[in-house]
C-alpha cells in the first residue's frame, strides 16, 4: 500500500502494468508486482474449450498474430498465438498462479457467460490454496454478470464498472450488494465521491495516467487508482 501526503491510497496496475509491458500478460503482472501494487485489473473470456483466459478484447486481432473472436479458439489453439510477437495469452488461474496472494486482484468480466467459471476458480483458490475474499474483486459493465455472481456467492466482492454514471453505478451497487464503484474518472467530482462513501461504497478510478489528475483525485474520498503506470501513484 501506498502513502502519500495527502493520505492513503491504493494503486491499482490496469491489465498489469501495462504502460510498461504488453497488457494482460505475466509479464506485465510481475512487473506490476515488481512496483508493489496494492492490486492488479485484468479481463476474462470464456474460451471455447471452457477455460478463463486473461485477455481485453473480444477479438484477437489487435494483440495477437491471430484472428477472429477470442471464444470461438481452444485453449489449445490460444497457446500457439502470441501476444506482440513474445508472449502467451494466460489463463486466470496461471495469473493467480503467478500473483499468489501478493496483491489484490480484480477479475473484471469482459466477456459473456464468464461469471459462473470466475465463481468457480475464486472459491477453488480460497478453498484449496488459502485465497480470502478481500484478496478479490470481481467487476463489470455487464449488469447480468454481476447479478449472475451475486446469486451464486454472495460473499464474493462486486464493484460496477461506468463510463457514463456514478449515479446509476450505485443503484446497481445497492441492487447487487457491491461493495465498490468503478466509475471512469472524468466522472468523478467532489461531491458524487463524498455521496458514494456515505452510502457506504469504495470507490476505485480508471484509467489515471497523468500525474496531476492522480493529485486531484487524491483529493477526493476514494480509495484506489488504477493505472497503465501503476508507480506513478
Amino acid at each position: 500500500i501506498k502513502y502519500n501526503s495527502i493520505k492513503m491510497i491504493q494503486s491499482f496496475g490496469h491489465r498489469g502494468a501495462k504502460g510498461y509491458v504488453s497488457e494482460n500478460t505475466l509479464a506485465s503482472f510481475q512487473k506490476a508486482l515488481d512496483v508493489n501494487v496494492f492490486g492488479i485489473e485484468l479481463d476474462v473470456h470464456v474460451c471455447a474449450t471452457g477455460e478463463l483466459m486473461v485477455f481485453h478484447d473480444f477479438t484477437l486481432d489487435r494483440m495477437t498474430n491471430g484472428s477472429g473472436e477470442i471464444h470461438n479458439f481452444s485453449l489449445a489453439e490460444l497457446k500457439k498465438l502470441k501476444v506482440d510477437d513474445v508472449f502467451e495469452i494466460s489463463t486466470l488461474e496461471e495469473v493467480l498462479n503467478l500473483i499468489d496472494k501478493k496483491c489484490q486482484v480484480n477479475i473484471e468480466l469482459k466477456g459473456h457467460d464468464t461469471a459462473k467459471p470466475a465463481v468457480q476458480i475464486i472459491e477453488k483458490y480460497i478453498q484449496e490454496y488459502n485465497w480470502k475474499m478481500e484478496d478479490f474483486i470481481v467487476s463489470s459493465f455487464q449488469r447480468d454478470e454481476l447479478y449472475k455472481v451475486s446469486q451464486l456467492n454472495a460473499e464474493i466482492p462486486l464493484a460496477v464498472l461506468t463510463q457514463a454514471s456514478v449515479e446509476q453505478a450505485m443503484e446497481w451497487a445497492t441492487e447487487f450488494s457491491a461493495k465498490y464503484i468503478h466509475p471512469h474518472f472524468s466522472l468523478l467530482t467532489e461531491d458524487n465521491c463524498k455521496l458514494a462513501t456515505e452510502k457506504g461504497f469504495k470507490i476505485n478510478t480508471w484509467t489515471v495516467n497523468d500525474v496531476t489528475d492522480m493529485v486531484r483525485l487524491k483529493e477526493y474520498k476514494i480509495n484506489g487508482i488504477i493505472s497503465d503506470f501503476p508507480d506513478r501513484i
